[in-house]
């Protein structure tokens, strides 16, 4: 099968078939583009995640531009963002139509219930997976504990505990960057002088 061809109904899979948005996504996404195809690693999956996350746009949307681009370059951002959207667009004119008899229809709002609690579940699942994956030391575990809490408890905007989020790791990556060069210099004097 053709690459683009393959990037386009894979992504148009992923697009018709997971309903809550781009982070009740990630597991279809984990199982195609990770598990069945290799396309990217579970690490990659979730770097594009915070990338999607922390950039305009619906993250889905960025994650397939992401993966597509990862594949073949622009034309595979275009052709997999195209996958992406299709479905999307398609249901939604389709629902459109419709909307405003949706609650004339009681089988119609109980389904719509039903939804909620599977997205519900895939969103738990998601969460669970980030934690496993990205708090890997003290720091990351309080950076989690402090986001949720200003999130959840003190409602500050979520945009604002990205943005700092983001600044806060570039702070401490270059720490440890800074540390490693120090670290290095330091073994390369001691080496000089022990061979003098």
């Amino acid at each position: 099968m053709n690459i683009y061809l393959e990037l386009y109904l894979t992504f148009a899979k992923i697009g018709a078939f997971t309903i809550g948005g781009g982070m009740a996504m990630m597991p279809m996404m984990q199982t195609e583009l990770v598990d069945k195809r290799h396309w990217i690693t579970e690490d990659d999956l979730i770097d594009y995640y915070a990338i999607g996350q922390s950039t305009p746009g619906i993250i889905a949307v960025n994650v397939s531009t992401f993966a597509g681009f990862r594949q073949k370059g622009i034309l595979g951002g275009i052709v997999s963002t195209l996958g992406m959207i299709t479905p999307c667009l398609f249901i939604i004119t389709i629902l459109a139509t419709f909307i405003n008899s949706v609650n004339d229809f009681p089988l119609a709002i109980k389904a719509l219930k039903g939804v909620n609690v599977a997205v519900a579940a895939l969103l738990t699942k998601v969460t669970y997976t980030f934690c496993k994956k990205t708090v890997k030391n003290w720091w990351s575990l309080v950076l989690l504990l402090v986001s949720f809490s200003l999130i959840f408890f003190v409602k500050v905007p979520s945009a604002i505990v990205i943005v700092s989020g983001v600044i806060l790791g570039l702070i401490v990556s270059a720490v440890q960057v800074n540390k490693e060069k120090k670290a290095l210099k330091s073994e390369s004097i001691d080496d000089k002088g022990g061979n003098e």
